[in-house]
């Protein structure tokens, strides 16, 4: 396969209240790229045990394409807490497969094929994953239609300055949520201005292609040079959020690569995660409506 769409870094087990699910924001995205019929791949890594062989068994029975590095490492778990308002907390553990992705030479020939990848800073935290992730980029074809989305996705700490500053010059679309543009505004010096203003600073200091900001139930944004789009959040039944934002950025990246406007795109992201809020779990099957867009006329 050629033009494949990778989704590169933690791959683990969320475990909820109600049991355990497959969960990690790359997963998730390759997952839901998949689901709008391009060819998607996960790249992590697991331990030698139960856990990461029934991963490995669930992606494939998901017809998920993978490249699971298997690692003397236990494979990934994140305690998952959901609060009245179905919002999830994490307890990350740590020193785990994921931690530790080695790069290989069929790594690399999957970098030479790669059209598009997401990668955040959450598996970035170890110097091992954070090497293979750059390698990774820096073999990429680099070419102007080439996406490559940083979803920042700050968790418990497991993250600093240098990181975020090195992986916004590396990408071309940055995808950050309020809570986190706070955050990252605060560590750059720029806390007291307009969120807008933030985003079109973060746009223009990195020169970047997007930047799309997430607000939860106050909607979302997508920064151009020059322009915004902006899509009200859907009021459904929240089951909980979990993958709710990975399931958004790969019907945006999906829609993008077949040919839809950035309006377009936009709007069937916020579509698609707002159903992903009515599912419990990360990986729900998407209803066909969603999955199966019309040609580009």
């Amino acid at each position: 396969m050629n033009d494949i769409v990778v989704g590169m870094g933690e791959a683990l087990w969320d475990v909820l209240p109600e049991g355990k699910k497959i969960g990690g924001a790359p997963a998730n995205f390759a997952y839901h790229v998949s689901q709008f019929g391009l060819p998607s791949c996960v790249v992590s890594a697991v331990g030698d045990d139960a856990l990461g062989k029934e991963i490995v068994d669930n992606f494939t029975s998901k017809g998920l394409n993978q490249l699971i590095a298997e690692v003397p490492y236990p494979t990934g778990t994140v305690q998952v807490e959901i609060d009245e308002a179905g919002v999830p907390q994490y307890e990350i553990k740590e020193n785990v497969a994921w931690d530790n992705i080695p790069f290989t030479s069929s790594l690399e020939r999957l970098a030479e094929k790669t059209k598009a990848v997401c990668f955040g800073s959450l598996a970035q935290r170890n110097a091992v994953s954070r090497n293979t992730i750059n390698r990774f980029l820096d073999a990429m074809p680099q070419t102007e239609d080439s996406l490559v989305v940083f979803d920042i996705n700050l968790r418990q700490g497991f993250y600093d300055e240098e990181t975020l500053c090195d992986s916004m010059k590396r990408c071309n679309i940055l995808k950050i949520n309020d809570e986190e543009l706070v955050a990252v505004s605060r560590m750059f010096g720029y806390p007291g201005i307009d969120f807008q203003d933030k985003c079109w600073i973060l746009l223009g200091k990195y020169n970047l292609r997007m930047l799309i900001l997430t607000c939860g139930i106050n909607g979302s944004y997508v920064f151009t040079p020059g322009n915004v789009s902006f899509q009200p959040t859907p009021e459904v039944e929240v089951a909980d959020t979990v993958g709710a934002g990975d399931s958004f950025t790969a019907a945006f990246i999906s829609s993008l690569l077949k040919g839809k406007s950035v309006q377009e795109a936009h709007s069937r992201a916020v579509q698609t995660s707002a159903y992903v809020c009515t599912q419990k779990g990360a990986m729900p099957v998407l209803p066909s409506g969603l999955t199966e867009q019309p040609p580009i006329a």
